[in-house]
């Protein structure tokens, strides 16, 4: 009995050995499988040319959302950094924000409009990051169609048509933002992931070489990669260098180490870029948002405030000093060793899902001096 005992502990290993071998040695594969749709791609039928009119095809809007964008943590460890009454406001500022992806089907390309569960992430998503914009006095963020997670992870050309839908949505409520705003306005641009996929586009064919561009304090292209070869200089605007620099971009994706971004490296590799080549192994671009400038290290003392969220993402505090942040030669943001900020780290220690949180009051107040910036500038 004892020997057979032994037999059948020897054989489960060995399955269990196997099986890891499985998942490192085809995850991409095993993944693709469980999210990339095996449905025909549906053309989506175009929005009306006055849709975004309407306040329903807004999360944000003036007078609509502020529950979830005018929302401000709490410190956990408070050393002085709570902005007091006697701090002056930021002049008058409109921010456009394009949540990224909460759809996770594979029964369609493209999310419909009033997905009740991708509707549902897609505003705690906004809660944590769109919420370090506050100061604005007007915040945007639009509902759209957006492709599903498994179009980022295959070649078919299906992918690239559900986020050209996507953006056909995004880029029609940006014209109706433009359009509306008062003209004297600056405006922020932000969004994360999908939402700086579009972002990345909107400055290239909507901003770049236009007198919109003049208007722009930041744009926040957080959690995509950036070529500086093939992107950047069709972007419309500068990379930032400085922290006290108006009209540039920023742009950086976080991992613990040690780090291992293979898989992102992968899609980028094969990508093309707004000039029509190949994105291959060019470099990327990486601000540190503890500095504010392009490239370099700070320490986690540098770091104004994490937002360390509950395990439902729907509340949390600021943790002052919790990582610092160093731009590797890859192109990626490090932060040191994992810290521990709930179950959604992804493979490779890709703390993605946390790009803003973990610089929550860092970027706020970036924000605030960039508008700032601007207006002097003017």
């Amino acid at each position: 009995m004892a020997k057979k005992f032994l037999y059948l502990v020897a054989v489960i290993i060995v399955l269990v050995i196997a099986g890891l071998m499985v998942l490192r040695v085809w995850a991409a594969e095993l993944t693709a499988l469980a999210f990339v749709p095996t449905e025909q791609f549906v053309e989506q039928e175009a929005l009306a040319e006055n849709a975004y009119a309407e306040t329903d095809m807004w999360f944000v809007r003036p007078g609509k959302g502020d529950e979830l964008v005018r929302w401000q943590p709490d410190y956990a460890n408070n050393r002085g950094l709570l902005p007091t009454p006697a701090d002056p406001s930021p002049p008058d500022f409109a921010v456009f924000f394009v949540h990224p992806t909460s759809y996770l089907s594979r029964s369609s390309w493209n999310a419909e409009l009033g997905d009740e569960d991708a509707e549902r992430v897609a505003r705690v998503y906004l809660r944590g990051m769109a919420s370090p914009f506050s100061k604005a006095s007007e915040i945007w963020a639009p509902r759209y169609r957006q492709a599903t997670i498994g179009a980022f992870m295959t070649d078919k050309p299906e992918g690239q048509m559900a986020f050209d839908t996507a953006y056909r949505d995004v880029a029609q409520a940006f014209a109706y933002f433009v359009d509306t705003i008062d003209p004297d306005l600056p405006i922020v641009l932000a969004g994360h992931s999908q939402g700086s996929l579009h972002m990345m586009s909107l400055l290239s064919e909507r901003v770049a070489g236009s007198p919109l561009a003049d208007r722009i304090a930041a744009a926040y292209v957080v959690g995509w990669p950036i070529s500086e070869t093939h992107d950047l200089p069709l972007m419309g605007l500068p990379a930032c260098t400085a922290s006290d620099q108006a009209g540039c971009i920023l742009s950086w994706a976080s991992y613990a180490e040690p780090a291992d971004p293979s898989q992102v490296k992968a899609y980028y590799s094969r990508s093309v870029g707004f000039n029509g080549g190949s994105r291959g192994s060019s470099p990327v671009l990486c601000t540190n948002p503890l500095t504010g400038t392009r490239g370099g290290t700070a320490p986690a003392s540098a770091n104004l405030g994490t937002l360390v969220p509950e395990t439902d993402l729907t509340d949390g505090a600021l943790v002052a000093d919790a990582v610092p942040a160093r731009c590797d030669p890859r192109g990626i943001l490090l932060i040191g060793d994992p810290p521990d900020l709930g179950r959604y780290v992804l493979p490779g220690n890709d703390y993605h899902v946390y790009d803003i949180p973990l610089f929550w009051a860092n970027l706020q107040a970036d924000v605030k001096r960039r508008v700032e910036i601007w207006a002097q500038n003017r």
